[in-house]
């Protein structure tokens, strides 16, 4: 009798997490009963053997961790799709070299991750990299897991673009939204928005380069400026902006909130918007540092390849604290 219902997007989603969680559990309560009864038959002498017992219970140990961490991802927006926007700060050519790693770096983590990276808006930078970056993560949690990204990133090296080899500090500030869908709680009305179009300069070919597809939407009450021009048609761009638009009004209610909850507990630790989260050093010593959680890692060539993972679960088990 229910065969004919219809469910929404969001509770099909839903259903897909559920089912996911569901399987994952599954598959490790298989791999702890073959693991005991590995040990159970395993022959002390058979060094083969002891040794892959050994590597599946380390893989084990990693996998639960996972799980458990994805325990702490409860928030109402956790389980979605992020959008990423990386802006370059003062600094120039240096600068926004320095969006493009950090753009790179994501790329790489999402890719070691199992997620998708959709691009949806770009702009170069005058000399080298990128002034800004936007773009989609697509996959369960992506946004639970890289929320902890938002603020700003420092990076101190050699500059590849001083003659003189002189050390340069840089910095970027990476946004972090969750891709909302069906969500009431924020409504935008039509007088609110200012709606302009202009020339794209993204890639796409003939097509961008000779109509005003790309989308401006300004929103008028907060000030918010959203842009997309890496679809092929204008309206294709303007849905993608105004997806954008409510993904940022809704992190920013997100953003007061958490305020509101820590002013009633107390200020334990302080994140705000902008405010410096991480330093990246090249030189003269090599860290990667995390002023939040205090976590240090010295293989900073390792992280810019994507393996942000100890960042992320540290700062999920702090925020927690």
């Amino acid at each position: 009798m229910f065969s004919n219902i219809k469910l929404s997007s969001s509770l099909n989603k839903e259903l897909a997490n559920l089912k996911f969680e569901l399987d994952e559990v599954t598959r490790l309560s298989d791999d702890v009963q073959f693991l005991n009864f590995a040990m159970e038959n395993v022959e002390s002498t058979d060094q083969k053997a002891i040794s892959f017992v050994n590597d599946k219970l380390a893989e084990l140990e990693k996998n639960v961790d996972a799980l458990y961490v994805s325990t702490l991802l409860s928030g109402k927006y956790d389980k979605n799709n992020a959008i990423l926007k990386i802006h370059s700060g003062a600094g120039g050519t240096e600068s926004c070299d320095w969006v493009q790693m950090l753009y790179r770096m994501y790329v790489m983590w999402a890719k070691n991750n199992n997620y998708k990276v959709e691009l949806i808006d770009s702009l170069d930078g005058d000399g080298a990299g990128l002034k800004s970056v936007t773009f989609l993560v697509v996959g369960f949690n992506a946004y639970g897991y890289l929320k902890g990204e938002n603020g700003v990133h420092r990076l101190v090296r050699i500059s590849p673009f001083d003659a003189n080899k002189r050390r340069h500090t840089s910095f970027a500030s990476v946004e972090v939204m969750p891709e909302v869908e069906d969500d009431n709680s924020v409504e935008i009305k039509d007088d609110e928005i200012r709606v302009d179009t202009f020339r794209s300069s993204g890639a796409g070919g003939q097509h961008v380069n000779k109509t005003d597809s790309a989308i401006r939407i300004t929103h008028i009450p907060t000030g918010i400026v959203v842009t997309c021009q890496n679809e092929r048609s204008q309206i294709q761009n303007r849905e993608t902006a105004m997806k954008i638009l409510v993904s940022k009004l809704v992190a920013l209610k997100e953003e007061e909130n958490r305020k509101n909850a820590q002013k009633l507990k107390g200020e334990s630790k302080k994140i705000e918007w902008g405010s410096q989260i991480r330093s990246y050093v090249f030189c003269p010593y090599t860290m990667v540092s995390d002023h939040r959680t205090g976590l240090k890692l010295s293989n900073v060539e390792a992280v810019m390849n994507g393996e942000i993972q100890p960042l992320i679960l540290e700062y999920l088990k702090w925020e927690k604290n």
